[in-house]
């Protein structure tokens, strides 16, 4: 039974871990929700400003992993769209709690 016990404990203390918020600074462009990775470059800003304008959401794409994630502050990010940027923040799941945005250098994409 204790055995059972600590299995239990440590799987969800594990899964706990892994829906944790990380905080961070990570590179990449934004872009929109329905092109994602593939809008990620440097000629993709007003494209992403038209796909925002019919419905779509604002996204980061992080250079590292080329993750897409949801940015919470859409108005903060609406200057930078197909822009390459560092942004520092929090992830929680699948969104960016963004808490600031600025130019960052090219990708050479």
């Amino acid at each position: 039974m204790k055995i059972r016990f600590a299995s239990v404990l440590a799987v969800t203390l594990f899964a706990a871990a892994l829906t944790m918020a990380t905080d961070g600074t990570w590179t990449g462009y934004i872009s929109d929700s329905k092109c994602g990775a593939k809008g990620a470059n440097d000629q993709a800003g007003e494209c992403t400003t038209k796909c925002v304008k019919g419905g779509a959401k604002y996204v980061f794409v992080n250079d590292a992993d080329k993750k897409v994630y949801v940015v919470d502050a859409q108005d903060k990010v609406a200057a930078h769209a197909g822009h390459h940027v560092t942004v520092k923040g929090t992830v929680d799941g699948e969104t960016l709690k963004l808490e600031s945005i600025e130019m960052a250098a090219a990708s050479g994409k």
